[in-house]
């Protein structure tokens, strides 16, 4: 498979956010086996172990965070470079009426084998965090 080209790229960003928010998981899953049919690679965020597989890198984090987390990119803050795209993801947290806004700063790199590497930089909100402190503790159970 060759490097996607630019506009797969934007192709697959407009649907990474628009069929995450719209909680269609088979499109969004999809929208990801078309781009990345290879192998993953996932630092989320960076400093924490990486994830391998498609199930712990898409899917898994699908189940988990979707109920309660919206997308929101400003095309301003969105690059494609190479065989590379960059943003800085507003995710939205709700939970019990409240909401908290976490950016996120996430690069993705695309092989010419079809396979993925994630690498996303953000601060981990605390355990006690009351919107979004329970949902990192189930997500990355190790982390200090």
């Amino acid at each position: 498979m060759p490097t996607p080209t630019r506009e797969q790229m934007l192709e697959f960003a407009r649907g990474y956010v628009e069929l995450w928010n719209a909680g269609k998981k088979d499109a969004w899953v999809a929208n990801w086996k078309k781009i990345a049919p290879g192998g993953f690679k996932m630092l989320d965020p960076v400093g924490t172990p990486p994830k391998f597989d498609f199930e712990g890198c898409c899917v898994k984090p699908f189940d988990l965070f979707q109920p309660m987390t919206r997308f929101s990119v400003d095309p301003s803050t969105l690059f494609v470079c190479g065989n590379e795209i960059a943003w800085v993801m507003a995710n939205t947290f709700t939970k019990d009426g409240k909401s908290v806004v976490m950016k996120s700063i996430e690069t993705y790199r695309f092989g010419e084998d079809g396979s993925v590497e994630i690498r996303t930089h953000y601060d981990v909100p605390d355990k006690a965090d009351p919107v979004a402190g329970e949902l990192f503790e189930t997500y990355l159970p190790d982390h200090d």
